[in-house]
């Protein structure tokens, strides 16, 4: 009787002890995976920031006077009164 409550004991002993090893690895394995969805986040905030940064510099540019200017001559051919164009014809 005694060796079969031991018995039973030891078992009971290993079952817990796979037990607490099995949970140990999976909740490693979900540590690791949200390390991992971390660093993913960390990088797509750093791009976003440039991102950002160019949009607000675009925005800079686009409300300073040369880059209306030079729109203005590019895109819908006007000049500066009394300012002399010359077109090229040669082709």
């Amino acid at each position: 009787m005694k060796n079969k409550k031991k018995l039973i004991r030891n078992i009971i002993a290993f079952l817990a002890l796979i037990y607490v090893i099995y949970t140990l690895f999976n909740q490693q394995k979900v540590l690791n995976q949200y390390a991992q969805n971390s660093e993913d986040l960390n990088s797509q905030i750093e791009a976003e920031k440039e991102y950002k940064e160019e949009l607000a510099k675009k925005q800079s540019d686009i409300n300073s006077d040369e880059f209306i200017e030079n729109t203005a001559r590019d895109k819908l051919d006007m000049y500066l009164p009394n300012e002399k164009v010359y077109m090229d014809t040669g082709m």
